[in-house]
């Protein structure tokens, strides 16, 4: 799978509008298909859907800037840690996101080659997040 920065920056901009609507809807999909990590999250999401789509949005932006970008994952990886994040909460996460950005983008946005992209840039994300939560081990 390779990345397309062009097809995902587009698809993006279609999302992006939707803004805080775009993390809440996230949240509702990952929670709604994988209840077991909800105990996981404050019980009002407000602030964390801020973090989440500031994220996003830093990735998008940096999606060509690899030491920008890997820097980045690597601190979330980290903190996920603390927060009792697992590898194997990835592919859920991934789930959940790709279902998301296929909502808001819409059905004539979000072409096979979109979503392999973004396919794509899950596989990095999850990896780069993956070996830093690894390496940060759990919080005492």
């Amino acid at each position: 799978m390779t990345i397309d920065p062009a097809l995902v920056k587009s698809s993006f901009a279609i999302v992006e509008p939707h803004g805080a609507d775009v993390a809440g809807y996230f949240y509702q999909h990952l929670f709604e298909h994988n209840p077991s990590v909800r105990g996981l999250f404050a019980e009002h999401l407000a602030d964390q859907q801020d973090r989440l789509w500031a994220a996003l949005g830093a990735l998008v932006t940096h999606l060509e800037d690899t030491d920008t970008l890997v820097g980045i994952l690597q601190g979330l990886g980290a903190r996920h840690a603390a927060y009792g994040a697992l590898p194997e909460h990835f592919p859920a996460v991934g789930a959940s996101l790709l279902a998301t950005l296929s909502h808001f983008a819409g059905p004539e946005a979000w072409t096979p080659e979109v979503e392999a992209s973004w396919t794509a840039v899950y596989a990095v994300v999850a990896d780069t997040m993956g070996q830093a939560l690894t390496a940060a081990g759990p919080s005492s």
